[in-house]
């Protein structure tokens, strides 16, 4: 299974797709880091990456996902021992594509967006909430995936108007029916990020678990 995610990951370099999603990063990482913020922002502009940066790995899941044509796909289907572990390695290599994009945003507001160092907590939340986006990027891209939504125009759409609906829901009192993007902002700049991120985490993780679930299950019954 390994096996077969890294092959996914050369194939999805090889047909050089991988450069839609890392041009969208840069463009907007040089976009929202286009000077350093003050001393004091520094949890505010790492969760606005951290958020902003979804919809980009989204669209990295989803292509990932897609450039194994579906003939393919069933021949390594066969070779794993069932659609069950393909599917699997096909959400590894999208997860590992997602954390190397979120990796680089991360690193750019670092060294490009702040002002002042990071504390050593301040650090270990943003890692965590960048390990949050890729597994909703992860997930948001594997729902919009071809074996999900066959048609490209409306994968596209769906992808899109998912991660508004994402913000809309996350910004309401509903929040808890998806990643509350939002109340991790509003809590960033709040200047009180720590205290609520177990129950945002918790929130974030079951629908990432959640979406995850569905799309295997579409799998297996494909």
């Amino acid at each position: 299974m390994i096996a077969l995610s890294a092959y996914r990951l050369a194939a999805y370099v090889r047909s050089h797709r991988v450069f839609q999603a890392l041009l969208l990063t840069l463009a907007m990482l040089a976009i929202v880091h286009g000077s350093r913020a003050p001393r004091g922002e520094e949890a505010a502009v790492l969760t606005d990456g951290a958020v902003l940066i979804v919809p980009i790995l989204a669209w990295a899941a989803r292509s990932l996902l897609d450039t194994e044509p579906d003939r393919q796909r069933e021949m390594s289907a066969i070779q794993v021992g069932g659609r069950g572990k393909e599917a699997t390695a096909g959400l590894l290599a999208a997860f590992v594509a997602c954390a190397v994009f979120a990796a680089i945003a991360l690193l750019w507001a670092l060294l490009l967006g702040i002002t002042g160092s990071p504390s050593p907590g301040l650090l270990g939340t943003a890692l965590f909430l960048y390990g949050l986006s890729a597994l909703t990027g992860t997930a948001l891209g594997a729902l919009t995936s071809r074996a999900i939504l066959p048609s490209p125009a409306i994968s596209i759409m769906a992808l899109v108007f998912g991660f508004l609906a994402m913000l809309l829901l996350s910004a309401s009192s509903l929040y808890w029916l998806t990643v509350p993007l939002i109340s991790w902002m509003k809590a960033a700049n709040s200047g009180a990020l720590t205290a609520p991120l177990p129950p945002l985490a918790a929130i974030s993780l079951a629908w990432c678990l959640v979406g995850l679930g569905v799309y295997a299950w579409r799998r297996l019954r494909a």
